[in-house]
């Protein structure tokens, strides 16, 4: 409160007020409300899961009776997910770097380097936005059985690796750095993988941070690519391991509910982890940008 005031829009002496403190107290009120309507399917989904059929057919009410881990044991010996946690977090891994290098690189050339032609290659990036994802899955997937890298991690890094937001991201951020520095780097005689690599992108730790994130999300909550490319059951990634399981068998709602808590447990470590990184970093992007 004593730092809202000193360093807010409202001041000490506006609280005084008699409106200013009926207008300060509705808008705590309308964020906690906010809040209780962003995380309460959270919360009903983490409780539900602690019911069995019967209680969650017949019972309406949000607390169950009882708090026992075992149902979410059960479900995880049913589920044998360990195993897709583990391609979850290769696919997540490599998709993160791709992410990073492959978009960042293209979002140098075009932000610093600019070559001749580069403001065609960026409309056509911003272009390419325009299109619905969808409708490269068939001619994406066709690339990929003529390479042979079906069955394998390697397609879901390279598709984070050519994201046109975040070369768009890249290319913003890359355009707010001092020329100065590009320039003296080059005058010491680094090549531009040096400058890239030693400069930029220690430099770009906000955007890094950002693109990270975001990466990070969409390759943990994938399904489609992934079920298309990654056909062996060995190599199956946690959202197809659940599709899977809803198919295979006839899978009680209890159950499904207590399967997409352990789907949603890595995302919310993240964000708890990170949501301050999160935050400052979107900011400063939103800022130099």
């Amino acid at each position: 409160m004593t730092s809202i005031r000193r360093t807010g829009v409202i001041r000490e002496y506006d609280m005084h007020a008699s409106s200013v403190r009926f207008g300060y107290g509705l808008i705590i009120f309308l964020c906690i409300l906010t809040v209780i309507i962003a995380v309460f399917p959270l919360i009903w989904v983490i409780l539900a899961g602690f019911k069995d059929l019967k209680e969650f057919v017949s019972s309406p009410a949000i607390l169950p009776r009882s708090l026992d881990p075992e149902p979410f044991m059960t479900t995880w010996n049913q589920l044998g997910i360990a195993r897709n946690y583990l391609n979850s977090l290769i696919s997540v891994a490599g998709s993160v770097v791709c992410a990073l290098i492959f978009n960042g690189l293209l979002g140098y050339g075009i932000g610093i380097l600019k070559p001749r032609g580069y403001r065609i290659v960026k409309r056509l990036i911003m272009v390419s936005m325009l299109m619905p994802t969808t409708i490269s899955i068939v001619p994406l997937f066709m690339n990929i059985q003529n390479l042979n890298l079906g069955n394998s991690f390697v397609p879901l890094w390279l598709s984070y690796g050519a994201n046109a937001m975040y070369v768009i991201l890249f290319i913003q951020f890359f355009e707010s750095l001092p020329s100065s520095i590009i320039e003296a780097s080059r005058i010491d005689g680094c090549n531009q993988l040096q400058i890239f690599f030693r400069i930029v992108l220690p430099l770009s730790k906000p955007i890094c941070a950002v693109i990270a994130i975001f990466a990070v999300n969409a390759a943990w909550s994938d399904f489609l690519l992934p079920y298309l490319v990654l056909r062996g059951g060995e190599l199956q990634t946690v959202m197809v391991r659940l599709f899977v399981f809803s198919t295979e068998q006839t899978v009680n709602a209890d159950t499904m509910m207590r399967a997409v808590v352990f789907s949603m447990i890595p995302p919310i470590i993240l964000f708890f982890i990170f949501q301050k990184q999160l935050t400052e970093n979107t900011v400063s992007v939103g800022i130099k940008g």
